[in-house]
């Protein structure tokens, strides 16, 4: 045992190879020596554990070598970024966890001329003196929805909680229990209405709540009328619900304040069959809702950001919360927000990605499609003793982002699978999510589904280097820039 242990290099010996060295640049020399203590440290665990019947076996690998193949894994998942970009394939839109809306070109160059430089987020080069972030995109936010005033935090949560705590906190709060919704598993009406301190009153029924039951719930201690957006599900057959200037009328006449929680942000019409049964702020504003809040990155198509419009009066109390403060946006979500509002406004709201992918015409799709699956195919030639067949599918697309959750938008995509069925599709999904850039894709009758709808430029690119990765060969960039030109 103890010469077994004496085998293992010691620190200093690892500690000067220049492949640690090349670590130390990029971690700092105390981080790389601690990296490798521990890996040491693991090792001699192992081989006490082993030696003493502890249940461990001793490693097959020399020690030496097993040691700095353990301290270099370690050291290069240390030094790579987490967050790192990945290819969209899912046909999922407004996809949250890939990060929702991809930017525009205009909002990217709009944060990288801010981002790395000062700037007037909170100064006013007119008056020489302090100036207020907001500013930067209320107009736009007026003009594009209609709204009296407007207020931008960092998300739509944060707009609901703001919002209700100015208003109606240690009061009460009119929801119907149809919208007690629960969006990604950390955001709930009722956990939220809590928490900014109003009290919750659920009326009606889940499937139907008419405009009495909001009427008989009011006492002197209700200060809000709230209607929630669905979201992510949707109720079918015998449903009923208030209309807005229902809702509107009742508040006016009662001098209540009437939110509605809209979600995903529309702010002009989509071409889309079934688009009229999301409502865009504007509309919602025009029936009487007296605050609208909404997402960015949504239907919007911007960055995070959460929105507030409508009444002056109660955005301006909004404004002199204290809880704005530990909500509110950075210079570069302003930087990309106020771009993406002015294509809005120049009528270029086409060269929004999310807008793109949405209107994408079938056509269209289908000359993408069929380019992918001849770059795949021609690919594939190259890997050696390739077991893999590519060919054109039909697809179901999504929005996403909890926008028209049971409606899908028909597409086309390259289906990938083993030609004997040899290597499962789940096997190579996961191969392709293990490259470089990662290949994010759909599963379907046991082949890997790219769906073209959501690929960006230079997306065929990354995903013919994934496909090469994933097959267990190493095509050189080179050629698999050629196959691009073909």
């Amino acid at each position: 045992m103890s010469g077994l242990l004496r085998s293992l290099p010691s620190m200093d010996a690892l500690l000067d190879t220049p492949w640690a060295a090349g670590f130390s640049g990029s971690l700092g020399r105390e981080n790389v020596k601690a990296i490798i203590s521990e890996v040491l440290d693991g090792l001699r665990r192992e081989v006490l554990e082993a030696e003493g019947g502890g249940g461990g076996t001793q490693p097959d690998t020399p020690l030496p070598e097993l040691a700095v193949a353990r301290a270099k894994s370690v050291l290069e998942e240390k030094t790579s970024s987490t967050l790192k970009p990945v290819v969209n394939a899912t046909g999922v839109i407004i996809h949250t966890n890939l990060g929702r809306a991809p930017l525009a070109d205009h909002a990217l160059r709009a944060v990288n001329d801010i981002a790395g430089t000062y700037s007037t987020l909170e100064y006013s080069p007119q008056a020489g003196g302090r100036g207020e972030r907001n500013a930067h995109v209320e107009w736009s936010i007026c003009r594009m929805t209609g709204a009296e005033a407007a207020l931008v935090v960092n998300n739509n949560a944060a707009a609901v909680l703001l919002a209700l705590s100015a208003t109606a906190a240690g009061r009460e709060v009119i929801v119907s229990s149809g919208e007690l919704v629960e969006i990604g598993s950390s955001f709930r009406i009722p956990d939220i209405l809590a928490f900014s301190g109003a009290k919750m009153v659920a009326v009606g029924c889940t499937n139907s709540t008419r405009i009495s039951d909001y009427r008989n719930a009011i006492t002197e201690n209700t200060s809000c009328l709230l209607k929630v957006h669905p979201s992510n599900y949707r109720i079918e057959g015998f449903v009923k619900s208030t209309p807005r200037a229902e809702l509107a009328e009742l508040a006016a006449s009662r001098s209540l304040v009437f939110m509605e929680d809209l979600g995903s942000g529309l702010l002009c019409p989509l071409g889309l069959p079934f688009a009229s049964r999301e409502h865009a702020v504007r509309d919602c504003l025009k029936a009487g809702v007296g605050i609208v809040t909404f997402s960015g990155d949504k239907l919007l198509g911007g960055p995070q950001i959460g929105v507030i419009a409508g009444s002056k009066p109660l955005i301006d109390k909004m404004k002199r919360h204290q809880l704005l403060r530990a909500l509110r946006v950075d210079k570069m979500t302003l930087a990309a927000f106020e771009a993406t509002l002015r294509l809005y406004l120049a009528g270029r709201q086409r060269e929004i990605p999310v807008l793109s992918m949405i209107e994408a015409e079938l056509p269209a799709l289908l000359k993408k499609a069929r380019a992918l699956v001849r770059l795949l195919q021609r690919t594939a030639a190259l890997v050696k003793n390739a077991d893999f067949t590519v060919s054109l599918v039909e697809t179901s697309d999504a929005i996403g982002g909890g926008a028209y959750p049971t409606d899908t938008l028909p597409g086309y995509g390259a289906a990938v699978r083993s030609a004997s069925d040899a290597i499962p599709a789940e096997k190579l999904a996961a191969g392709l999510r293990a490259a470089h850039i990662p290949v994010i894709a759909g599963l379907r009758d046991n082949s890997v589904i790219l769906h073209v709808r959501t690929l960006l430029a230079g997306d065929e690119q990354r995903i013919a280097a994934a496909f090469t990765e994933a097959a267990g060969r190493c095509v050189p960039p080179q050629a698999v820039s050629a196959l691009l030109s073909v």
